[in-house]
């Protein structure tokens, strides 16, 4: 084995050299120090990080945890502080590379996560990097070369937006013979005599609802890229897209109302009270349906609708004429939409949430650490573990199995809970969440009748996740007509996503149809679930 090192540049004297070593080994030493403490802080800082993602994995668990405006704030706080915990370990880690790398030392490198594959419908840009020829041997000729493989890196990158100019040229020509002017007609836009093409439309009506970005914060974007839009006339856009987009927002509520089993939840809004200098609270309303945990093919929909305020009459107005299973939380105005009527059978029947009464027990047991509230919160997580297990599964197999399953621990709990609650005093906290569930007991059990019901109501609940998300930025609509047609983007927006589709892009596409003169008659066909031009994954 040959050695580099030049033995003729080292001292003759042997107390020199061993100094030299002890000199260098003292290095070498306070430097794998410093690099053990610099790896230990990445292993603190990873592990801190994964028990706050933990933490807050528990405060957006969908089916168990609590629902508030509260905990919505907490979880948002607890993201902003994960993601700069994440920020100063890759910078911490990049420092650390780079002196590995410098100083030609491995050391102890954090395993690398296991990463996603790229999505397949990007689009890819192959570039070749080839080596640089410098054989041991001096050749320079490639042919001599034999490839033996190659190695493939993948980057997301992410190319600038950028707004265009088409320009729609209409020659005119007269004919000679009989003077006669011909020339092709205008363009089709959805606003007529306006600028924005239907891909700009749709971006401000998307960024706006979906993204939660105020029209004046957009209209500051779009004045970066040196287009100077007012914000005045964003609103005007977003009107004339509303317009266009209601008579399909309306298709996709008959349907949805149509299938006989929905879920149906309500989230506040602030609205702009004129003349008083302040806003009153509005309301949004969602009716969604989705078979997919039934293994249902039936494609799922969700529509929205707005109202000025929360009264019995508001949804007795959005269900009248439906019939079936109606997935709902505890509100009073179902009462008189699920109650008998002439001593006829309810056309409605309701099918309370048990992730609600959980919640009331998991405040007690948050509390106080009640021994009672524990048991209860076990025994219905029993419940829930039987559903994911059914998720699905046929309608059949579903109630078959809840029947044999669910309905004995069902009758089980509720023994037990009127048992405690006997024992408990109707002003204790943990009485009073007892007695919420005793008081809806039917209803909360009532899912085990038919294989397409579920235990809670929390499809409802996730398709108003993005409106209580949004409205931390945008704040409140403008008016009564503002929230309306907030509604109908949500509608077209949100059922877009359920059915796989970009809502942007399906936007885009619906509105140019439509600006097209795309028949009324055949407006199913825009449906998302019947539309396929242009389709792309969500």
């Amino acid at each position: 084995m040959t050695s580099d090192l030049d033995t003729a540049a080292f001292p003759d004297d042997v107390e020199t050299l061993r100094a030299l070593l002890a000199q260098r080994d003292t290095l070498l030493a306070e430097r794998d120090a410093a690099l053990a403490e610099r790896d230990a802080e990445l292993r603190n800082a990873g592990f801190e990080i994964e028990k706050l993602k933990v933490q807050l994995a528990a405060l957006r668990h969908d089916r168990y945890g609590r629902s508030s405006e509260k905990l919505a704030a907490e979880a948002d706080q607890l993201e902003m502080l994960i993601g700069d915990l994440e920020e100063n370990q890759a910078e911490r880690e990049a420092a650390a590379e780079k002196e590995r790398q410098t100083k030609g030392r491995s050391g102890n490198q954090r395993k690398p996560a296991t990463r996603r594959p790229l999505p397949e419908h990007l689009p890819r840009e192959i570039v070749v990097h080839e080596p640089v020829l410098a054989c041991r041997c001096g050749c320079t000729d490639p042919a001599r070369l034999t490839r033996l493989g190659e190695s493939i890196t993948e980057v997301l990158e992410k190319l600038p937006a950028r707004l265009k100019v088409i320009r729609h040229i209409r020659p005119r020509y007269a004919c000679r013979a009989c003077e006669a002017m011909l020339q092709a007609p205008a363009p089709a836009l959805p606003i007529e005599r306006g600028r924005p093409g239907p891909g700009l439309v749709a971006h401000v009506l998307v960024s706006k609802y979906l993204d939660g970005l105020p029209l004046y914060r957009l209209s500051g974007i779009l004045a970066r890229e040196g287009v100077e839009v007012e914000r005045q006339t964003l609103a005007d856009w977003v009107g004339h897209g509303a317009w266009w987009l209601r008579p399909l927002a309306e298709a996709i509520g008959t349907y949805a109302l149509a299938q006989g089993v929905i879920w149906t939840d309500d989230t506040t809004i602030r609205v702009l009270a004129p003349g008083r200098g302040r806003t009153r609270i509005g309301r949004f309303w969602v009716y969604a349906f989705d078979p997919r945990p039934w293994g249902g093919t039936g494609p799922p929909a969700a529509i929205y609708y707005y109202s000025p305020d929360r009264k019995g009459e508001r949804p007795r107005e959005h269900l009248a004429g439906y019939q079936g299973w109606l997935h709902a939380d505890a509100y009073a105005g179902y009462d008189a939409l699920t109650g008998a009527k002439g001593g006829r059978p309810p056309q409605i029947t309701h099918v309370a949430c048990m992730a609600h009464a959980r919640r009331e027990l998991f405040k007690v047991y948050e509390s106080t650490r009640s021994p009672i509230a524990e048991e209860a919160l076990r025994r219905i997580g029993e419940l829930y573990a039987i559903e994911a297990a059914l998720n699905g599964q046929s309608p059949e197999q579903r109630r078959a199995a809840r029947q044999i399953q669910c309905k004995p621990l069902l009758d089980t709990l509720h023994a037990w809970m009127l048992e405690q609650r006997r024992r408990l005093s109707g002003k204790s906290t943990i009485g009073k969440a007892l007695q919420y569930a005793l008081n809806r007991w039917d209803a909360l059990s009532r899912y085990v009748e038919d294989g397409k019901l579920s235990i809670d109501n929390n499809l409802a609940e996730r398709q108003l996740r993005g409106i209580a998300v949004t409205r931390k930025n945008y704040l409140f609509v403008g008016s009564d007509a503002g929230g309306q047609r907030a509604a109908i983007i949500y509608t077209i927006a949100e059922t877009a996503k359920l059915n796989g589709l970009d809502p942007e892009a399906y936007i885009a596409a619906v509105l140019d149809r439509l600006a097209h003169g795309h028949p009324i008659s055949r407006l199913d066909e825009l449906l998302p679930w019947n539309f396929t031009a242009q389709r792309q994954p969500a």
